[in-house]
């Protein structure tokens, strides 16, 4: 897993990006550089590899231009933790329960997730093999009388005679027969009752009285949840539902859990990408935070200095350490500037990237090039319906007009105002689904249907206030 990304160049990295982000190059170089740079640092053999530090990078731009995708794609390609937090939701009033180091624990647990899927794929075969034994356990219970040496899954006795064979053979010989049964998917609408263990609720909630971080309450609540019975719940499944249920239980038990913790933690502190969106809310307006909710702001930059300058975090997991957790900040920055952050925290981004406001030209492209363009999105979902959807490039290119437009007169929202538009295209087709519109129907969008539904949007002022 630790070498999964060695192969990515930076250009590599940026063709991937482009695959489903239009525009935007400057950003998207430099994330891929800051990537690539990690599995540098990694392949650095001296002392020095431990005070290499990522190169924090905030990224400045209107809502829609792309910032949130560009950090979770990179998270994607890199196949790496990836947490999203808001920096305005530390400044709440009344904000109970939860601090800045909840981000690093949130990390920490995409990371266990990652590792425990990338371990259940190892022992796949192996669990899938338990899992089937168990379920004909279930169906043909197997006989147990002392002496009597049982055949391994698969092997038959060539002397076998049915007339002078014991109860144990017999069995054995229909054992094997279903096993054959099973591995062919012939006995997946049967039904079985299995025993599904059940975890026993814990309320704990009200434990310290808001003293207690996360990390203590989650061992407290593991802790208490090791120390109760484990309770178990029969219930009636088809084998197929049965075997979904029965391959997690068996592959828990292949795998070793302190390994995925160590290795989560090595994951996390290493390839680790913190996303705090909104970070130009926290700004103060003035630079200096002189009173009133400038106070709170600047509180919050300095709760976060320490998690992105490097901190051991303490989690249920374990410690992590954030020294080389890449952290990717962004804002629009309409009221505020980057300067009003503190200098401080100013110093830990010092990659700043400025994303450019989306153009006519992008929206067309942002409709035809991804491979999750929305144009696609509703094919499918049309598609799903066995209902045809076209377009034809002029209807492609007046969407792309129209939404532009409304984003000059109304409010730039960026590529979001596409959902609204092809949303106010498409409804009325998405509701005569399937009851007007049948199955092998074909529809296609031209240009003066675009012109005749969506005109509207464009005309009636009075109605902006209703458009996302």
């Amino acid at each position: 897993m630790r070498n999964d990304i060695n192969h990515l160049t930076p250009r590599q990295i940026v063709g991937e990006l482009d695959k489903y982000i239009i525009g935007q190059n400057d950003a998207k170089r430099n994330v891929a550089i800051a990537l690539r740079n990690r599995i540098r640092r990694l392949n650095v053999k001296t002392d020095i590899q431990k005070d290499i530090v990522p190169n924090n990078i905030l990224m400045i731009g209107s809502t829609g231009v792309g910032k949130t995708e560009i950090a979770r794609r990179l998270a994607k390609i890199a196949n790496a933790p990836f947490t999203k937090v808001e920096a305005s939701k530390f400044t709440e009033v009344g904000y109970v329960g939860r601090d800045v180091e909840s981000m690093v624990r949130d990390l920490v647990e995409q990371a266990v997730h990652l590792v425990r899927e990338n371990k259940n794929e190892q022992v796949k075969e192996k669990a899938a093999e338990a899992v089937d034994e168990a379920i004909l356990d279930i169906l043909i219970p197997p006989v147990k009388s002392p002496g009597f040496l049982r055949t391994s899954p698969g092997q038959t006795n060539p002397d076998f005679n049915p007339e002078s064979a014991s109860e144990d053979e017999l069995n054995e010989r229909t054992r094997d027969r279903f096993r054959e049964k099973l591995k062919n998917g012939e006995l997946e609408d049967r039904k079985i009752e299995i025993n599904v263990k059940q975890s026993p609720p814990v309320g704990i909630g009200m434990i310290g009285n808001g003293m207690m971080d996360d990390a203590a309450m989650s061992g407290i609540q593991d802790m208490i949840s090791g120390m109760m019975p484990k309770k178990t719940k029969k219930r009636k499944l088809t084998i197929a539902e049965a075997r979904k249920v029965l391959m997690e239980e068996e592959a828990s038990k292949l795998i070793d859990f302190d390994e995925v913790k160590e290795e989560a933690i090595w994951l996390a502190e290493n390839n680790g990408i913190i996303f705090i969106d909104e970070i130009d809310k926290i700004a103060s307006k003035s630079g200096k935070g002189s009173g009133g909710p400038d106070v709170s702001r600047e509180g919050v930059q300095r709760d976060l200095l320490p998690i992105v300058e490097g901190s051991a975090v303490n989690t249920k997991y374990g410690i992590i350490n954030t020294d080389h957790v890449l952290f990717i900040a962004a804002g629009a920055f309409h009221v505020s500037k980057p300067s009003d952050l503190i200098p401080e925290l100013q110093g830990r981004f010092p990659i700043r990237v400025e994303l450019s406001s989306l153009t006519e030209d992008d929206f067309y492209r942002i409709l035809k090039e991804p491979k999750n363009a929305l144009t696609k999105q509703y094919q499918a979902l049309f598609g799903a319906e066995q209902v045809h959807l076209e377009y034809n490039d002029e209807s492609i290119r007046e969407i792309a007009k129209l939404a532009f437009k409304i984003n000059e007169e109304v409010e730039n929202i960026g590529a979001r105002r596409l959902h609204t538009v092809m949303s106010h295209l498409l409804n009325d087709f998405l509701f005569d689904v399937p009851d007007t519109i049948e199955a092998n129907s074909k529809i296609m969008i031209t240009k003066e249907m675009v012109d005749e539904r969506l005109s509207s949007l464009v005309k009636n002022r009075d109605l902006s206030q209703y458009i996302l």
